[in-house]
């Protein structure tokens, strides 16, 4: 059995999620939940990153002590998977003591091991945003050209990772996509990160800069540095410590996902300590955007931060995974607004799947209950042939949408495999004004409209197995509606509510 093994970035334990983080999660769930369905060995990773100066900072203007507020904030996250209806394995704290901290340690005695960690006095401007150093190419305006704010100007002696001694190396993988980075303006952006030239990289502070985190093994006036701690979770999560069958036969990732804004600290630092460690490099790095609201940037001083437990709790979690999926796009910025999300709600899964599912199941009670439909869920997806009385012209269309749809999630393109989906409903209801199967005058229609009916269902059958990876809770919610009983051909549920009730 092929294994596939995929990450999300780890959250930053200063704020509660938003939906800019919600994305990443979905769009890694439907990558977990479709390599499952192919059949292979998945194991999907999500986690927080609980260390550094910000949550320190955060959690003493509260009152807080650092430990105490992470917990807090980590609950909010572990919800937030719950809430979305992920399929994760695994969940990391880099405050586990136990699972994460020997990873930790390891990977620092090894970076030390091939002479790749150094001490030196450095003067340098730095982003307590980023939490790291950056040069003044990196800035726009004199600030940071991430979090828009000016950097301090920081002396201290800190522990230095070679990064530069790997750069060469690194470039020459993701140029022959032995680490493939999508999209290709991301690759290209790396790529443009080793031409501009980078420095050996600060991997601990001083004890009495930054005292909330691991202790730098052998050198306890020094803490270990965000990065080095962060990044390890990947592996410290699946068993590096003492790199057990778990981690043989896992590792390395087949997809780090992640959010642009940490672009260069995975496709860079993270692959230089992995070749300092003599480990494998992961294979893909998928580069999401971000989220505007109303084409603004999220920020809690303009109050326009958009809270994923609100939003389930007034449209459903199947109504905000579609939405992330199909109208933000996959790799590049997308825009929030209430009017879209409804438009979405309201024309997709509404008036489409929702309407669909109702009509067909109202036809199929109308013309004959116990008539005997094949239920196309007992044959395996690949073995299913033509069923009794499926039209050609479905089964052409069934074929089409899952050769696009395989197509666009090999690509990571969620809103076009959503797309083809949809095609398939709007085929579906076309055929039905066509055949019009609600006439049942006499004997000869109602024959016909069996095999209306027929088709309409087994097409169902095919888009709520599509439709698992997507929004597993439809998904199961149709198969329940249009399942038989294998000896009477009756249904063997009543029908049950709408499954997206129209909105106002």
């Amino acid at each position: 059995m092929k294994k596939f093994y995929i990450t999300t970035s780890i959250a930053y334990t200063t704020a509660n999620p938003h939906i800019g983080f919600a994305l990443e999660l979905i769009q890694a769930d439907v990558l977990a939940r479709y390599n499952r369905a192919l059949g292979k060995d998945t194991f999907f990773l999500i986690g927080t990153d609980e260390h550094g100066f910000r949550v320190a900072e955060i959690s003493k203007k509260l009152g807080k002590q650092p430990k105490e507020f992470a917990d807090e904030i980590s609950a909010k996250f572990k919800e937030l998977s719950s809430l979305l209806n992920l399929s994760n394995d695994d969940f990391i704290r880099t405050t586990d003591e136990k699972r994460h901290l020997p990873a930790v340690e390891k990977v620092w005695k090894k970076l030390e091991q091939s002479g790749d960690i150094y001490k030196k006095k450095y003067r340098g401007l730095y982003c307590n945003r980023c939490e790291t150093f950056i040069t003044k190419k990196d800035l726009v305006n004199g600030k940071c050209q991430i979090h828009k704010v000016r950097p301090d100007i920081v002396e201290e002696e800190n522990h230095f990772f070679k990064l530069s001694k790997y750069l060469p190396k690194i470039k020459e993988k993701i140029e022959k996509n032995e680490i493939k980075i999508i999209p290709q303006t991301r690759k290209n952006e790396v790529l443009g990160f080793i031409k501009q030239g980078l420095e050996d990289i600060s991997f601990s502070r001083p004890k009495q800069s930054l005292k909330w985190g691991f202790s730098v093994p052998g050198d306890p006036d020094f803490t270990i540095y965000v990065w080095a701690d962060a990044l390890s979770n990947y592996i410290s999560a699946i068993g590096y410590e003492k790199e057990n069958k778990k981690f043989k036969k896992y590792w390395p990732a087949d997809v780090h996902c992640i959010g642009k804004d940490i672009l260069k600290f995975h496709a860079l630092f993270w692959p230089a300590m992995l070749l300092s460690i003599e480990l494998p490099l992961p294979k893909k790095i998928f580069v999401h955007g971000f989220i505007t609201v109303d084409g603004q940037k999220m920020s809690k001083s303009l109050g326009n931060v958009i809270d994923p437990f609100e939003l389930v709790e007034k449209y459903g979690t199947d109504a905000v995974r579609y939405f992330l999926l199909r109208e933000i796009s996959p790799t590049e910025d997308g825009d929030f607004t209430y009017e879209k999300f409804e438009h979405r709600y309201n024309s997709d899964l509404a008036s489409g799947i929702g309407n669909l599912l109702a009509r067909v199941r109202v036809m199929a009670d109308n013309i004959n209950p116990k008539s005997q439909i094949p239920n196309s869920k007992q044959i395996p997806w690949t073995q299913r042939g033509l069923p009794v009385g499926l039209h050609p012209k479905f089964q052409t269309i069934i074929d089409e949408t899952r050769k696009k749809y395989k197509k666009a999630l090999e690509e990571f393109k969620f809103n076009e495999a959503l797309r083809a989906i949809w095609d398939l409903i709007s085929f579906c209801d076309k055929y039905i004004e066509k055949e019009r199967p609600w006439e049942n005058e006499n004997y000869e229609l109602r024959i016909k409209n069996q095999g209306v009916i027929n088709d309409l269902l087994v097409v169902l059958d095919n888009i709520a197995e599509l439709l698992e990876a997507f929004l597993p809770e439809t998904s199961d919610r149709i198969i329940k509606e249009i399942a038989r009983d294998k000896k009477t051909g009756e249904f063997v549920n009543k029908r049950g509510k709408l499954l997206f009730p129209k909105l106002n």
